[in-house]
C-alpha cells in the first residue's frame, strides 16, 4: 500500500481482501441453496442487502418462519455499526458532493472501511471519490459473484466450514489489522495494543450479557469512549 489514490491503486489495494468476500460468499450461497432459496434470490439478496451476517440471519429467520417486521429489526441492529463507520469516514471527504458520498456510503463495508482507515496511514490523512469508489465496487462485485457461484455449487458442498470459509472473514480483519497498527503513526502502539485487549474482553463480556444483533454496536460505542479515555489520561 502506498499514497496513490488513483483507480489502478484501489484495484491493487482491494485485491488482498478479496479472499474474504469469495469465501464467506461461497458460503452465503450454499447455505441459502441449502435453506430452499433460488438462485435470483440468492443473487438480489447479495445485490441489494449486501451484508454478510444480514444475509445470514435472514436466511435463518426465513426457515424459522420469523415474520417480516422481525426479520426487519434484526437486520436494522445488525447493520446499524455502519451509521458509525459512514460518519468517521465522512470528515474526510468534506471536498466531494452529496452524491458522491451517499454513493460512497451506501457500498461500504466492514472490510472497506478497515482498508480506508489503513490507507489514510499513507496518504496524510486524504481519501478520494476515486479510490475509495473502486474499492467499494470490486468488493461488492466480487460479493455477488461469490454468491452466485455458492448458489450454483449447492449441494455440492454440504460443509463449507470443513474448508474453512467461515474463517475467511476473520482471517482478513486480522490481517487488516495488523497492518493497521504497524502503518499508523498517530497514535502510540502500546494505546492500541491495549485498545485491542480491550475490546477483546468487551466482547467475550459481551457475548454473556449482550443479544448478538447489538453486541457490535455496544462493543464499537462502549471500546470508543474507553479509548478516548485511556488515551486522555495515559497518553
Amino acid at each position: 500500500m502506498n499514497g496513490n489514490l488513483s483507480l489502478r491503486s484501489g484495484i491493487k489495494d482491494t485485491i488482498p481482501t478479496l479472499s474474504g468476500y469469495i469465501g464467506v460468499g461461497l458460503a452465503f450461497g450454499i447455505v441459502a441453496k441449502s435453506a430452499g432459496l433460488n438462485l435470483l434470490i440468492i443473487v438480489l439478496m447479495s445485490a441489494i442487502t449486501y451484508s454478510g451476517a444480514a444475509q445470514f440471519v435472514i436466511v435463518s429467520m426465513l426457515v424459522s418462519g420469523s415474520t417480516f417486521l422481525s426479520i426487519l429489526v434484526a437486520v436494522f441492529l445488525l447493520s446499524s455499526r455502519m451509521l458509525l463507520m459512514g460518519m468517521t469516514v465522512a470528515p474526510y471527504l468534506k471536498k466531494e458532493s452529496m452524491k458522491r458520498n451517499i454513493i460512497l456510503g451506501s457500498l461500504l463495508t466492514d472490510e472497506t472501511f478497515a482498508l480506508t482507515m489503513n490507507k489514510l496511514n499513507y496518504t496524510k490523512r486524504i481519501v478520494n471519490f476515486e479510490w475509495l469508489n473502486t474499492a467499494n465496487i470490486l468488493a461488492y462485485l466480487t460479493w455477488i459473484i461469490a454468491s452466485g457461484i455458492g448458489g450454483s455449487l449447492g449441494s455440492l458442498i454440504p460443509n463449507p466450514n470443513k474448508f474453512g470459509l467461515d474463517f475467511a472473514f476473520i482471517a482478513m480483519f486480522i490481517g487488516l489489522l495488523y497492518l493497521q497498527i504497524l502503518a499508523d503513526r498517530t497514535m502510540a502502539f502500546k494505546l492500541q495494543v491495549i485498545m485491542v485487549l480491550v475490546t477483546l474482553g468487551l466482547t467475550y463480556l459481551g457475548l454473556i450479557f449482550i443479544p448478538s444483533s447489538l453486541l457490535l454496536l455496544v462493543v464499537t460505542l462502549v471500546g470508543c469512549w474507553l479509548g478516548v479515555k485511556i488515551k486522555n489520561a495515559f497518553f
